[in-house]
């Protein structure tokens, strides 16, 4: 996707850009959810992205909420990709500086061991 999508302001325009699912939710929710066809899947026709809600027992609440998911992926794909990262390497008088550390360290360790009997 190189050019950005249009993403229209209304609910009802962006609907009408979408393929509309509706399929039984399943899983937990009870007898309600097993009978009723309250779950939506909403494909957005001109960038290809799908959408699935099946969160709430009503088909209308899981509708407005797969509507903002789809405004969020949308917002997401329309943003700019990030710089790519470059790799970075410690300077020389950080190495140094850790080294340091490091022996100080074990020189302190080194002192709190009890004496060697010879």
């Amino acid at each position: 996707m190189d050019l950005p999508i249009d993403i229209p302001e209304s609910d009802a325009a962006l609907l009408a850009e979408c393929q509309v699912d509706t399929f039984r939710a399943g899983g937990p929710g009870g007898q309600h959810q097993n009978v009723t066809d309250s779950a939506v899947r909403l494909r957005h026709l001109p960038s290809g992205l799908t959408v699935t809600c099946r969160a709430q027992r009503s088909q209308y609440l899981n509708k407005m909420d797969a509507l903002r998911r789809l405004r969020l992926k949308l917002r997401k794909l329309n943003e700019p990709p990030p710089p790519p990262r470059r790799p970075t390497r410690p300077s020389r008088a950080a190495k140094e500086r850790r080294l340091t550390a490091k022996k100080a360290r074990a020189g302190v360790k080194r002192l709190r061991r009890p004496p060697a009997d010879e």
